[in-house]
């Protein structure tokens, strides 16, 4: 089959957003299909060097036409500049549109592609959800008809959010059958290797508050500042290194001078991470990862399970991270170590480390079994009735 895989890989030319969406590519290039990315966002470029969207791609399309090359996919690329209509990659536009149609599955990892005529023309048409909660509340308040339809038009709809529809889930399902799934892993790309001794440092990767808090019934859903408030003092409580590539935020409001007062190390994610390898090589020298997840993830016990975690379990790098409902569909105990107070925090750093072979081991065996990106795409595939 032809899958077109869509993402933001070269609106937002960082290094973990690369992985999230390349990991796709690769898994459904493992199945053995004709895959092709395509990026059409129906928003102008974004200048990561300005910091503001342009109606100039050159940064964007220079960038993802390197990442196609370095992972073998060659010219099996289409960008469309919403300032020009222009294509990129295959740049004749009726060319273009015709691969489009005769696709046999679009998959459409996080909503990025703003479906217009030739996508929507897709036989098939897959979406996934990264950021649940929010993608549904977003579903449920909004005010254009248009959105929910197109939203809508797709065959299946999976998402990060692995207990969407439970009871016990403040998720709306705003009338869809959402199904579950987990990032995709190209094992190949994460080779496992040994701990450098004099690393002891347990690290992550965040923004402190990546967009407003939304409300819906009442309630207010909000971002990672508002559950990494509950853990500012672990550093005291705990001998283990923290170390956070941290960006500053909507409004740029992270509490630097305070964070390090208390203990933390904070890193400027754009200077020490600012490509895929740079991003691949922080999670490979970190002892291990511990992370707290939106509030929104947690207050509305969505069961998001994080791809960053993902891509360090993979490296056979043990993870500390918050519950969010994900413990009723994934085990934590060894490799994966969950928490919800600032005591189990610290007990889990301590398991950890007292036996960290285990929990290495643990960790790497984990995302052979739930994360390897070749059955995870196979999945979505098989659900969606296109196998």
């Amino acid at each position: 089959m032809r899958i077109l895989v869509t993402g933001l890989l070269g609106q937002y030319a960082f290094g973990g957003v690369t992985w999230d969406y390349l990991q796709y590519v690769l898994g459904f290039q493992k199945l053995g299909h004709e895959v092709w990315y395509l990026e059409d966002t129906a928003t102008w470029a974004y200048d990561p060097v300005k910091q503001e969207p342009s109606a100039d791609c050159t940064h964007n399309i220079t960038y993802l036409g390197r990442i196609m090359e370095e992972f073998g996919l060659g010219d099996r690329w289409i960008y469309r500049n919403e300032a020009d209509g222009r294509y990129h990659g295959v740049t004749d536009s009726d060319t273009a549109e015709k691969l489009i149609r005769e696709s046999d599955v679009l998959v459409n990892v996080s909503g990025a592609c703003w479906l217009r005529e030739p996508t929507a023309a897709v036989k098939t048409k897959i979406f996934a959800d990264g950021d649940p909660m929010f993608t549904h509340i977003g579903l449920a308040l909004a005010s254009k008809k248009e959105y929910v339809e197109r939203i809508q038009a797709h065959n299946a709809h999976f998402t990060f959010g692995l207990r969407v529809g439970q009871p016990d889930c403040l998720v709306p399902s705003s009338g869809i059958r959402w199904l579950p799934t987990i990032q995709p892993i190209a094992l190949d790309q994460w080779p496992v290797q040994p701990l450098d001794n004099h690393n002891s440092t347990f690290t992550t990767v965040m923004n402190w508050a990546s967009y407003k808090p939304q409300t819906y019934e009442g309630e207010t859903y909000g971002q990672k500042d508002l559950e990494f408030a509950r853990f500012m003092e672990l550093p005291s409580r705990t001998p283990h290194k923290l170390c956070i590539a941290m960006g500053q935020g909507v409004g740029q409001k992270r509490p630097t001078e305070q964070l390090r007062n208390l203990g933390w190390t904070i890193l400027e994610p754009d200077q020490v991470l600012p490509d895929h390898l740079t991003y691949r090589d922080f999670l490979k020298g970190s002892q291990g990862e511990w992370s707290i997840a939106k509030n929104g993830y947690v207050k509305s016990r969505s069961g998001w399970f994080s791809c960053r975690s993902a891509c360090y379990l993979a490296l056979g790098r043990p993870v500390i991270v918050q519950d969010t409902g994900w413990t009723h569909h994934l085990p934590s105990g060894e490799g994966v170590l969950a928490f919800t107070t600032m005591e189990e925090a610290v007990s889990a750093l301590d398991t950890v480390c007292a036996n960290y072979p285990k929990h290495a081991a643990a960790a790497r065996a984990f995302a052979e079994k739930y994360c390897e990106a070749g059955a995870v795409c196979a999945d979505l595939l098989d659900k969606s009735g296109c196998a």
